[in-house]
C-alpha cells in the first residue's frame, strides 16, 4: 500500500472560554471544536468530510493548514510533520508546504478581492510563490483559465462581472495557480443553483483526473459527496465518528448518526414512502459535551454503557471504522 499523501492524527483545536475576574482573566471552560480527529487519504483519492453545521469540518480543514493553530495532534503531508514547520521561523519551508496545500472557499462571493481583476486574483499566488518566474505569469493566467471554463479575456474583467459558477471557477483557478497536490474544498458549490453545482462537481472530477490531485472535500450535501468522495468520513460534535468507502458507508452504515444523516437525502419520487429517521433534540454544546459517546442523548439505540464510556474508532470492516458501542 502506497504511503498516504495526508494523515491527520489525534488532531485537536480547543478554544478556552475566558471569565473576567476584578484583576485578572481565567480560563471558564473550553470549547471542544475538534477532539482528537484521526484520518488518512491516499494521493488521488477524495475523503468527503460531511456532519451538521457547527460539527467542526471546517475548523479541521483550517487547522491542517496551520490557518488556526492546532491545540494537539500531528498532521503529516508527504511524509513530513508539517506542525512544527508553521510553528517554527522558516518561511521559505512553509512556504513550499502552502503551495503543495491550497485551499478553495466556501463563498464564492466573499473569497474574491472585488477591487482586483481576475487576472490580478490569479497573479498573486505566482507573486508569493513564483517570483522568479514572472515572465510566465501571463501565460499561466490565460492556461488555468481555460482549465476552469473561462476565457483568457475574461482576466480583464472583476468579480461583479460574473455569476457564482463562474465566481467559484476562478477561486479553483486560483487554488491551482501554484501546481499543489492536494486541494481542500470547502463546501464549494453551497452556495450555488442545482445546475450549476453538477457543472464544478463535474470540472472537480476532471480536473483531479487530468492532474492527478487529491481532494479533502468538506460538504454537508451527501448527494454531492457519494459523487465526488472515494472515502467518507462522518463528523459528529469535533469527533469522527465512522469512515468508510463511500459505497461501503452508503451501502450499509454502521453508526446510528450517519443512518440519519443519510435517510435525509431527498428523494426524487413524490410518492416515495418516506424513511427518513428523524432524531430527537438537539446537538449539545461543545462547550458543554455530555459524557460517553457524544450521540447518545439523541439515540434510539444507546446503551447504558453509551452514557458512561466513550467509544473508540476501531475496526468494523474492510476500510470501515466506526465509534459505537451498539452498531446498527
Amino acid at each position: 500500500m502506497t504511503e498516504a499523501l495526508l494523515e491527520v492524527r489525534n488532531l485537536s483545536k480547543h478554544y478556552p472560554v475566558l471569565k473576567r475576574g476584578i484583576l485578572l482573566q481565567r480560563k471558564a471552560a473550553e470549547i471542544r471544536a475538534v477532539d482528537d480527529v484521526s484520518f488518512s487519504i491516499q494521493p488521488g483519492e477524495t475523503l468527503g468530510l460531511v456532519g451538521e453545521s457547527g460539527c467542526g469540518k471546517t475548523t479541521t480543514a483550517r487547522a491542517i493548514l496551520n490557518l488556526v493553530t492546532p491545540s494537539a495532534g500531528s498532521v503529516r503531508f508527504a511524509g513530513q510533520d508539517i506542525v512544527p514547520v508553521f510553528r517554527g521561523s522558516d518561511r521559505r519551508a512553509q512556504l513550499a508546504i502552502r503551495r503543495s496545500l491550497q485551499y478553495v472557499f466556501q463563498d464564492p462571493y466573499l473569497s474574491l478581492n472585488p477591487r482586483w481583476t481576475i487576472g490580478e486574483t490569479l497573479r498573486e499566488p505566482l507573486r508569493v510563490h513564483l517570483a522568479d518566474q514572472q515572465s510566465a505569469w501571463q501565460a499561466r493566467i490565460d492556461t488555468l483559465l481555460e482549465m476552469v471554463g473561462l476565457e483568457p479575456h475574461h482576466a480583464w474583467r472583476y468579480p461583479h462581472e460574473f455569476s457564482g459558477g463562474q465566481r467559484q471557477r476562478v477561486g479553483v483557478a486560483r487554488a491551482l495557480a501554484v501546481e499543489p497536490r492536494l486541494l481542500i474544498l470547502d463546501e464549494p458549490v453551497s452556495s450555488l443553483d442545482i445546475s450549476v453545482r453538477a457543472q464544478i462537481l463535474n470540472l472537480l472530477v476532471e480536473l483531479q483526473d487530468r492532474l492527478g490531485l487529491t481532494y479533502l472535500y468538506i460538504s454537508h450535501d451527501l448527494s454531492s459527496v457519494r459523487f465526488i468522495s472515494t472515502h467518507v468520513a462522518v463528523m459528529y460534535l469535533g469527533k469522527l465518528v465512522e469512515i468508510a468507502p463511500v459505497d461501503t458507508l452508503f451501502a450499509t452504515p454502521g453508526h446510528h448518526y450517519t443512518r440519519a444523516l443519510l435517510s435525509a437525502i431527498p428523494v426524487p419520487d413524490p410518492g416515495a414512502a418516506s424513511t427518513r429517521i428523524a432524531l430527537q433534540g438537539e446537538v449539545p454544546s461543545a462547550m458543554n459535551r455530555p459524557p460517553g459517546c457524544p450521540f447518545h442523548p439523541r439515540c434510539a439505540a444507546a446503551l447504558p454503557v453509551c452514557s458512561r464510556e466513550e467509544p473508540p474508532l476501531t475496526a468494523f470492516g474492510p476500510g470501515h471504522r466506526l465509534a459505537c458501542h451498539n452498531p446498527a
